[in-house]
């Protein structure tokens, strides 16, 4: 038995707003780790980037089981898990007329989410410049950001009607409806994903290893002596 049709939709709202909760922590981080340092900066970037790990989960091992099935059915549409299948049958409520809509927008949201969460770590070491993570998470949001402009691009193609998704995992919509377009899509983002994940999987190894440092960077620096507000000396009893 599935999940009824109202939890879908309820499940794929929260995970829209998911999605853009991150972002907006993102933005706010950005600009509050241009002031002085606060120790609630980290723990918060923190956050961001374990939201993204639990959101890239999710979302890899929808690509991973759509390379098992396509292995087992090389020439059948490209599938998609209950769970994938149900988020976007809710999300394509926006626009009934567009059957893939739903489908596009759970990828865009997936890859938003995977990205927010390479983010975080750029923000975390904002102060550890010279931090292999940060080296690793840079690589990444360079890789994850194309990915999403991809995405982005699949969504509004067929948000605007063009009957098709247009972008480079369909050829520019040159490729027509068959087991060469499914194959070529299937393959062209499992690829993609993959090799993101390994490099956020580095960036959060190399996070791991240098995170005293990294923690110690968000310690605001002690008080010179000199500086230091100097006590009124009470008057000693003669």
């Amino acid at each position: 038995m599935g999940i009824p049709t109202p939890l879908w939709s309820v499940a794929a709202a929260l995970l829209v707003l998911w999605a853009a909760a991150m972002w907006a922590a993102v933005a706010i981080l950005a600009r509050a780790n241009r002031g002085p340092v606060r120790p609630w900066l980290y723990r918060a970037s923190a956050g961001v980037i374990i939201l993204g790990v639990l959101g890239q989960l999710g979302h890899v091992q929808e690509h991973i089981a759509q390379v098992a099935y396509w292995t087992a059915h090389p020439n059948s549409p490209a599938w998609m898990t209950p769970w994938g299948d149900g988020l976007a049958a809710a999300l394509g409520r926006v626009d009934p007329a567009e059957p893939s809509l739903g489908m596009e927008i759970l990828h865009l949201t997936g890859n938003v989410i995977f990205l927010a969460g390479l983010a975080g770590i750029m923000l975390i070491t904002r102060r550890a410049l010279r931090s292999r993570s940060r080296t690793w998470a840079r690589m990444g949001v360079w890789m994850q950001g194309i990915h999403g402009v991809e995405h982005l691009v699949l969504t509004l193609s067929v948000a605007l009607g063009a009957g098709q998704a247009i972008g480079l995992s369909t050829w520019f919509g040159l490729l027509d409806p068959g087991p060469g377009l499914w194959t070529y899509r299937i393959w062209w983002h499992f690829i993609a994903n993959i090799v993101g994940t390994v490099v956020f999987g580095i960036a959060l190894f190399h996070l791991w290893r240098e995170r005293r440092e990294i923690a110690d960077s968000y310690r605001a620096p002690a008080e010179p002596a000199s500086q230091a507000p100097r006590r009124r000396r009470e008057p000693q009893p003669s």
